[in-house]
């Protein structure tokens, strides 16, 4: 079964005095590319929630939040009095000596200013980081279902793209033979105008075998059957195989690659053409495959 490597996932914990929501995104990538984003005081965590992640992930552009939004009547963060005494009394100093003028908005100025604001680090137990790490794996839970409903849709994708490959390798047969014959008559046709009224029919027929040898495409729809077949056997059998599905595509370019240098016939041509194109919308969605 596919799993895309977009995905979302949140879960929220209420706790006296505080609510804890995790949220985890992510978006497609060649490996784990993992940016979290912990609050001070669960920062000592950082590296068990990054193995849990990874072990749970394991590829794709993912962002991992934790935001604590205190609901206690008690302030984490206050105004340090003094520190903003202290900056107001040497800016006014400093205003005096240069002869320039003082601000006009203090707060606003005061209040960017370093330790200014002093937050504090309220204090866990492990009880309370037992209850955060089984809500970032309740988000991983979700997360993964939501990834697993975007591969669900990828291998509606995937199958409607592949069958309609697989009408278009039918629909070659049909100019296969007609493409021998166009190749005979413009041969005459050639030799005609040549005014070559006596040639070596034997030489000829060897020459016509020769072309129909060298543009012989059953090889061609062989292999390219073979891949197509491959390719949905494991988009349905295996797990995590985005990069697999990836090398599958490649060999069935190839094979339709060859076929367009060998169909020298326009509506087989205009047949290949658009098998190019639904391999290119196979080709654009498997970069989100797991």
């Amino acid at each position: 079964m596919i799993q895309s490597m977009t995905g979302f996932g949140k879960a929220i914990i209420e706790l006296p005095g505080k609510k804890i929501s995790i949220e985890i995104k992510s978006l497609n990538s060649k490996q784990l590319d993992l940016n979290t984003r912990v609050p001070n005081i669960y920062r000592e965590k950082e590296l068990e929630i990054r193995a849990i992640l990874s072990q749970a992930i394991e590829r794709g552009k993912v962002d991992f939040y934790i935001t604590v939004e205190h609901t206690g009547t008690t302030i984490p963060s206050q105004i340090n009095q003094t520190a903003v005494e202290n900056y107001y009394e040497q800016i006014k100093e400093i205003a005096v000596k240069l002869n320039i003028a003082v601000p006009s908005d203090w707060f606003s100025l005061l209040l960017r200013l370093p330790e200014t604001i002093k937050t504090d680090i309220s204090e866990w137990d492990e009880n309370e980081w037992e209850v955060v790490k089984k809500t970032i794996y309740q988000a991983l839970k979700a997360f993964n279902e939501f990834r697993e409903q975007e591969g669900a849709m990828l291998e509606n994708i995937f199958t409607s793209k592949i069958n309609n490959i697989k009408n278009l390798l039918t629909e070659i047969e049909t100019y296969e033979q007609e493409r021998i014959l166009h190749i005979k008559t413009k041969i005459q046709e050639g030799i005609k105008k040549l005014e070559m009224t006596n040639y070596d029919e034997n030489r000829f027929e060897q020459e016509m075998i020769y072309y129909i040898e060298k543009l012989d495409v059953n090889e061609e729809k062989t292999r390219l059957g073979n891949h197509l077949k491959y390719f949905v056997e494991t988009m349905v059998n295996e797990k995590k195989q985005g990069r697999k599905l990836g090398f599958i595509v490649q060999e069935m370019g190839r094979e339709i690659n060859t076929l367009g240098s060998k169909s020298y016939q326009a509506e087989m041509q205009k047949v290949v053409v658009r098998m190019k194109d639904e391999l290119e919308q196979i080709k654009e969605q498997i970069l989100n495959v797991l």
